[in-house]
């Protein structure tokens, strides 16, 4: 697997959210210690994908872009979950968006770690102040939302991106990460 951290795997699906146009990205990550299950899964209503892609695209020789002929991130991400106990799947329809979900056992000794999420939805908002980010960690049924729709709504005129609200983000999303986690 070449991404080490879960949460990369993350960030490259969301950029692939990003280059289909979504202007709404739900990222969510479900933690079940009672039943040894992590699910991550990448929400988008971007372009979507016609049948034929949708069929190929957890083929590495597969891709959309133009500046290279391979795309490895969909199926290294199935790859990993498939071989730490896991699932995967895909569902995507030509104007209504993409759903990407992996699960993995928890305890499987080659999952990757979930990595920096924080992080990661820090620089996702950040970079992308047009899309609204939806990151939802569930870990046993208690959950934290970070919304920038709802941060938007509530800043009005001021943008995510003044650096004492990049702060704030930054903090928030450390703080509810870090509640909840336990070392996922």
């Amino acid at each position: 697997m070449i991404m080490k951290e879960l949460a990369l795997h993350v960030m490259d699906i969301a950029q692939n959210s990003i280059s289909a146009h979504a202007s709404v990205i739900e990222i969510e990550t479900v933690v079940r210690r009672c039943e040894d299950r992590l699910t991550i899964t990448v929400r988008d209503n971007g372009c979507g994908m016609d049948a034929d892609m949708l069929k190929s695209v957890t083929d590495p020789f597969t891709t959309s872009r133009t500046t290279r002929k391979v795309g490895l991130g969909i199926p290294f991400f199935r790859l990993g979950a498939e071989a730490c106990g896991g699932d995967f799947s895909i569902k995507s329809s030509v104007g209504e968006g993409t759903c990407i979900t992996a699960s993995y056992q928890i305890s499987h000794i080659d999952r990757p770690p979930m990595g920096d999420m924080a992080e990661t939805m820090l620089t996702l908002a950040v970079s992308n102040p047009d899309v609204r980010f939806v990151y939802r960690l569930d870990v046993d049924e208690t959950v934290f939302v970070f919304d920038t729709g709802a941060i938007s709504e509530v800043l009005g005129d001021v943008p995510i991106t003044e650096p004492e609200i990049v702060r704030w983000m930054k903090e928030y999303l450390i703080q509810g990460i870090d509640e909840l986690n336990g070392g996922i």
